[in-house]
């Protein structure tokens, strides 16, 4: 039928495109979720909202070896202590995993921009 190897090659292309980080911010939950959607949209991927609360997927075509790459992130508000959102993004995929990362480095640059707006005001 098909090719026995490719079951492993999969997992293999996986395993070595995956990105997979928590990060905290102190945005609500909902701003995330909607910058993330925003985020991925404009870069080619279909982003929207999943059936599970306080989550989005994000899809795209293939990538290398893979035939359709997936990615989620998740946001769960008031971990530790009020105001804080902890942000689960698991991606895979020869761009989307990097994206992901860059994602990462921007909702980071958000939490730096939004603090140095209180410092302002």
């Amino acid at each position: 039928m098909g090719d026995a190897a490719a079951p492993g090659r999969f997992d293999d292309e996986m395993a070595r495109t995956a990105y997979q980080k928590k990060a905290v911010s102190h945005l609500p939950a909902a701003a995330v979720l909607d910058l993330a959607v925003a985020f991925f949209a404009e870069r080619g991927y279909r982003a929207a909202r999943t059936g599970r609360p306080n989550q989005i997927f994000v899809m795209g075509k293939a990538e290398g070896a893979l035939p359709r790459v997936t990615g989620e992130v998740s946001a769960r508000a008031d971990v530790g202590k009020p105001g804080t959102t902890l942000v689960t993004m698991d991606a895979v995929g020869e761009r989307l995993g990097p994206l992901m990362a860059e994602f990462h480095r921007y909702l980071r640059a958000q939490r730096r921009l939004a603090g140095s707006a209180d410092e302002h005001v």
